[in-house]
């Protein structure tokens, strides 16, 4: 699946990576090449056996470039991310909320840097740890 993430210089030769959709994942490089693999290492390590589900990547540019961890600074990217090594995976579902719900769950995700997707996903895992 292709995931947006976010590319930053980190120091005078390396590179450094947040992904909006899978917050707990950062990723550094010492070449674009080398920080994409370690962005698919990253999401392995933190997703796979996890009980929590990976959730689908957001395509929305538009979307992207109003989050705040956009500073200017850096560029958005795409990445293939191969899911087949991860046993947790995303599945889309539809479902309505309030519209003001839905504005409340917005703003406090792009407060917190991520999506949608990905701010329901983690409410919903922090309510069932919960419960």
């Amino acid at each position: 699946m292709e995931y947006p993430l976010y590319v930053r210089r980190d120091g005078y030769t390396g590179f450094r990576a947040s992904f909006p959709d899978l917050p707990l994942v950062d990723a550094r490089g010492d070449s674009l090449g080398e920080l994409m693999s370690n962005a698919q290492e990253m999401v392995e390590l933190m997703y796979d056996r996890s009980a929590q589900l990976i959730p689908v990547p957001t395509s929305s540019t538009s979307e992207l470039h109003a989050l705040d961890m956009d500073d200017g600074e850096g560029i958005w990217m795409f990445i293939d991310i191969n899911l087949a090594r991860v046993t947790s995976e995303a599945v889309g579902i539809q479902f309505s909320l309030l519209e003001s719900l839905l504005q409340q769950i917005d703003a406090a995700a792009k407060e917190r840097h991520m999506t949608r997707s990905a701010f329901i996903t983690l409410a919903a895992v922090h309510e069932l740890e919960n419960r």
